[in-house]
């Protein structure tokens, strides 16, 4: 039985298929942008890339929290 993905992964799915990236790709982007806040972030995905809000919040969330909140 497979587990079902919880919290931001749960957009995972979505995302690869809505915008054509698997989410590593997403996640080398914020991990490469000199900015560093949350909403920062957010926002500049949804300015640049063309994601909706949720999916870019999502992205940033699993990222930074991967990362220890950079």
């Amino acid at each position: 039985m497979t587990a079902t993905a919880k919290g931001p992964a749960s957009y995972f799915p979505s995302i690869e298929k809505k915008y054509g990236r698997p989410i590593a790709e997403w996640q080398d982007l914020i991990r490469s942008s000199p900015l560093t806040r949350h909403m920062e972030l957010v926002n500049w995905l949804k300015a640049e890339h063309g994601l909706g809000h949720g999916h870019a919040n999502a992205l940033v969330a699993h990222t930074l929290r991967e990362d220890g909140g950079r």
